[in-house]
Parts: C-alpha cells; structure tokens; sequence
C-alpha cells in the first residue's frame, strides 16, 4: 500500500471510530464522585442542606445530542444526613418522608427541552416519585465533560439544579415562628453534580501491532 493509500485508510479508520461515538452513551452513576444535596430556608434567615449518601443510577449523555439525555435515579431515604442525628431522626419520620412506608425516593426524565448547544446546558424533564407521589419536575442540567480515564472508562460529567415544593409531595409538617413565617419553607432547593462512568470495549487482538505498523509506513 503506497503512502496515499495509507492516509486514506487511516482516515477511514477515524471516520468510522467518530460514527461510532456519534451516539449516546450509557453511564452508570460513580456514587464515590457523585454529590445529591438538598438545601431549605430554616426560620425565613438561615439554610440547613442536607445529602444522601446512598443512591444508584444511570444515564445517557450524546455530546453531539444533548437531546438524547435521558436518566435514572433510585435514593435510598434512610442514608439522608445533615449533620444533626436529632434532626435527621425526624425528617425519616412520619412528619416528613415517613421511611418505614416510603423508603425510596425516584426519578426517571421524560424529555429534554431549552438546548443550548453553546453552554452545553437543557432543561432535563422527569417524574420524581417522593412519599409514594409522582411528579413533573424540571431540572437545568449543564454538561460537564467526557474523558477516557487512562483506565479502559469513559467518564461523563453534568450538574442538575432545581427546585420543588414539599407540600405537593405530602411533606407538610411546620411551625409558625413568633416573627412571623415558618420554621421551613415549603420550597427545597435541589443541587445534584453526577459522574458517570462508561468501560470501553476492549481492543481488539493484534490492534495494537496493525496501528504500529501504519504509523511506520506512513512516516515513509
């Protein structure tokens, strides 16, 4: 093969590497680089935020289709923490997710709407299934990168923010403060920053030694 014609195969070679990407991934959640965190007003002058610590999922990232993004999310409610076992204790009670009955909170998207290829960002629809109620909730999602670990993974990165009312969702308890407003507030800022990790097919045998080998009669 004279050196035009090994241009011309590598270049096939990459056009056909770059088709095989142009499609959307699955990656399933890495929980030890992942972060769902929560955060309400306490009293109308201070936040409490909170995480879950135990959780699992996955979803499908297209760079070239955003989409395409579509995901899964499975919580488990009795990992919630927010650095007080008091407080934590009641909010697994009945006065808030009742975890005895309801232990699993869900989310599963629906579409995704407001691309803007630009900034990588969307707006990702879904239903999130919380006390043994479903509702429509919308989520800004903002790409954050896709990158070959050195490891034989593909890693993808993205936040999601948002915002829901507990009330809709059965979690009602609260007090009146004497200056007026409540102990919570019914709205609870939602901050979610997900990595996902995708294993890569492994190369196929002898791969290696044909790359080799067109590199050197390319350098010709």
């Amino acid at each position: 093969m004279n050196k035009s014609g090994i241009i011309q195969f590598a270049s096939l070679l990459l056009a056909s590497a770059l088709a095989l990407s142009a499609h959307a991934e699955t990656y399933s959640v890495d929980t030890a680089h992942t972060d769902i965190t929560f955060k309400v007003r306490h009293m109308g002058i201070s936040n409490v935020t909170g995480k879950f610590e135990k959780f699992g999922g996955s979803f499908d990232v297209d760079p070239k289709n955003i989409k395409a993004t579509k995901g899964n999310l499975i919580i488990d409610v009795n990992s919630i923490t927010t650095g007080n076992a008091k407080r934590d204790g009641h909010l697994k009670s009945e006065d808030f997710f009742d975890v005895a009955h309801f232990p699993e909170i869900k989310f599963v998207s629906k579409e995704v709407r407001d691309v803007n290829e630009k900034d990588s960002t969307a707006t990702l629809i879904g239903d999130l299934t919380l006390r043994g109620v479903t509702k429509e909730v919308a989520l800004k999602i903002k790409g954050g990168g896709i990158i070959n670990d050195g490891w034989g993974n593909e890693r993808a990165a993205f936040t999601a923010n948002g915002k829901i009312n507990r009330f809709d969702y059965g979690l009602k308890w609260n007090k009146a403060v004497e200056a007026g407003g409540l102990v919570v507030s019914q709205d609870v800022e939602l901050n979610l920053a997900f990595e996902g990790v995708h294993k890569l097919p492994a190369p196929a045998a002898g791969s290696a030694k044909v790359e080799k080998a067109v590199k050197a009669k390319s350098a010709k």
